[in-house]
């Protein structure tokens, strides 16, 4: 069987394990918060109506990519440019190709920022294997200009982060729904993890603590994380309804990501002419 990413990949590993998925989850969090497109996730009302389980879908979808046979993930990259086109349509304009290119640029720096906290330093090989899957799965949605080396992404990503991100309201409102739907303590985790991961530009932007606090517990963590203690104290901490959800994440995929329904499946995002 050929497979879009190979069973032994960096990526599949990240990507496998849920507790850099969370570290993932909390980093696109904040991006998502700053992004000066984020009002296509505000159109669609779904983000600030739950702003949890918007994020998990995201995760999912990229889940059900990296872990399927190389058809699966072509036909879940179609489903997703399908949606999105839905969305444009609705809209009436097409969503900028920078948008798009922001998003896969956090996929990439968060899966070597979670995976770094939590694991170890990565090579070279690994870094360039994470932005080369990463391209693919761009270059499937027809997403223009992309980086195909780690070395381009940087500079690329470094860009973005400088051009594309800014406090609005949207921002405020994103913070005061994480809030709500998290509840206070849970909340101040966030922040601290969001501190940990995030580049410094976004740090500052939505003034977020240093990490200093949390990154103790992090070593202690990841040194006791397979005593059963520490697994309870970590599930102590996720909201109820999506616990399970979250364990699932320690698990491959069970099935391929299909198109939504209301849906047809096009072969290239329409962006990619704006």
């Amino acid at each position: 069987m050929q497979y879009f990413v190979p069973p032994n990949s960096i990526v599949r590993r990240i990507w496998g394990t849920s507790d850099t998925v969370l570290f993932i989850f909390a980093g696109a969090a904040a991006e998502f918060a700053l992004n000066k497109a984020v009002d296509w996730l505000y159109f669609t009302g779904r983000l600030p109506a739950d702003p949890l389980a918007r994020l998990f879908s995201t995760v999912d979808y990229a889940r059900r990519i990296l872990f399927a046979d190389r058809a699966g993930a072509e036909r879940a990259i179609d489903s997703i440019a399908a949606i999105h086109a839905a969305v444009e349509a609705r809209r009436g304009r097409a969503i900028p190709a920078w948008a798009y290119r922001d998003v896969l640029f956090m996929l990439i720096g968060y899966s070597m920022r979670a995976f770094e906290v939590l694991e170890r330093p990565l090579t070279d090989a690994e870094r360039e294997e994470i932005v080369d899957v990463f391209y693919r799965v761009g270059h499937r949605m027809g997403i223009p200009d992309l980086p195909a080396s780690y070395s381009e992404w940087q500079v690329a990503r470094e860009q973005h982060l400088n051009q594309d991100m800014g406090v609005s309201s949207y921002t405020n409102d994103l913070y005061v729904q994480y809030r709500r739907h998290l509840g206070g303590p849970r909340y101040r985790l966030l922040r601290m993890v969001q501190g940990l991961v995030v580049p410094a530009r976004v740090r500052q932007l939505l003034q977020l603590p240093v990490g200093a606090f949390i990154s103790p517990a992090v070593v202690f963590y990841r040194l006791t994380r397979h005593w059963q203690a520490s697994q309870s104290a970590k599930n102590a901490m996720l909201p109820t309804e999506y616990r399970a959800r979250i364990q699932a994440l320690d698990l491959a995929p069970s099935g391929p990501a299909e198109p939504a329904k209301a849906f047809a499946p096009a072969r290239r995002c329409p962006m990619h002419q704006s």
